[in-house]
């Protein structure tokens, strides 16, 4: 047993390690006590003491801290390996998308162009492209107002502002809201206009004078607007409601409306559009002071109307009351066309003017 001892004791001067006195079985070498379970235990060092002798000591193992950073490493591992397989599968849907238009594109002999900003990314909207885009004339003068004074424009007068009152009662300050509902009615006169002028070319084999395109721009425009809204609010179940049997209303009721008088239905169009303007700066005001955010604007409206990429809800406000401004005096202008006794084509239509 002592040759033993000793033959340990000799091996650890030799490596560099050091023994203490533990009290519990050993044999003593030189004064030097040295625990047996010390002797037969791996992994382990000494250290001197102060006090002559030598403390023997076991080197704590770190494998607990090692096993948590391993499954730390380990967890890691496998939310990049569900990432990477979410990207994948993302990758291969969107290259089986591709695929299937490739084949229903290639069978036509229809291919969309290749588009890009001006930045060199890709164009990424089908609904409108690059150069249906503009930038808005924001320094149009809102406070045209158009005095009623013959008897039709008395009547459009009454009959918009009587429109009013029950959706001040409905939506009262919530003009996100008030917005989209405006917008859904606001799409439906140009739309309505431009189809019956078509019609109207089509069998009395003439040119409109541009009017059909004109009228056709601004219910685009109007949708847009639209577009843009929703992004920003998503409606409630019964606001879509409303908007469905309010559009189907209106719808019908413009359509009859126009085919017995076009400059009464382009009149109560451009009282209409006054009183969007109305709404938009309300709007603008509840951000200004605070009520409402002004959140970044979103990315269709940004390159709809060639916006700064930090561009804010205020500056989509007033671009589209800058566009209902435009369509103000696009209506009232062609109400005024038909009260002089005369038809659209006479006067050349303002194409281009949002």
């Amino acid at each position: 047993m002592n040759r033993i001892v000793m033959r340990n004791f000799f091996r650890g001067l030799i490596n560099g390690r050091s023994f203490s006195s533990i009290a519990g079985a050993g044999a003593g070498v030189g004064g030097v006590r040295v625990s047996l379970a010390a002797v037969a235990s791996p992994g382990t060092k000494y250290q001197p003491v102060t006090d002559g002798g030598f403390h023997w000591r076991r080197m704590l193992s770190s494998s607990a801290a090692m096993a948590e950073e391993q499954g730390k490493e380990k967890l890691e591992h496998r939310i990049k390996d569900v990432e990477n397989q979410e990207q994948e599968k993302e990758k291969e849907k969107e290259k089986e998308k591709e695929k299937d238009n490739a084949l229903v594109s290639s069978y036509w002999g229809i291919y969309r162009p290749k588009i890009t900003r001006e930045d060199g990314s890709d164009w990424p909207w089908n609904c409108f492209m690059p150069w249906e885009t503009y930038r808005a004339d924001v320094s149009i003068d809102l406070g045209k107002h158009h005095e009623p004074k013959a008897f039709l424009d008395k009547v459009a007068y009454r009959v918009v502002k009587l429109l009013r009152i029950p959706t001040d009662i409905f939506f009262q300050r919530r003009y996100g809201c008030r917005a989209v509902m405006l917008e859904t009615v606001a799409a439906v006169p140009g739309m309505v206009g431009g189809m019956l002028l078509h019609l109207k070319s089509l069998r009395k084999f003439e040119h409109s004078g541009g009017w059909i395109k004109a009228l056709l721009e601004e219910a685009e425009n109007e949708r847009m607007h639209l577009m843009t809204m929703i992004e920003l609010v998503q409606p409630k179940w019964y606001e879509r409601l409303l908007v469905i049997t309010v559009q189907g209303v209106f719808f019908n009721a413009f359509f009859v409306l126009y085919l017995m008088s076009p400059k009464l239905a382009h009149r109560i169009v451009g009282y209409l559009e006054e009183e969007a303007i109305h709404s938009y700066t309300e709007y603008l005001k509840d951000i200004e002071n605070g009520k409402i955010e002004n959140v970044p604007a979103p990315a269709i409206a940004i390159d709809y109307w060639r916006l700064p990429k930090d561009a804010r809800l205020k500056d989509v406000i007033m671009v589209i009351r800058a566009d209902e401004a435009h369509h103000r005096d696009v209506n009232h202008f062609a109400s005024d066309i038909h009260f002089q006794g005369k038809e659209l084509k006479e006067s050349a239509a303002p194409l281009g003017y949002h």
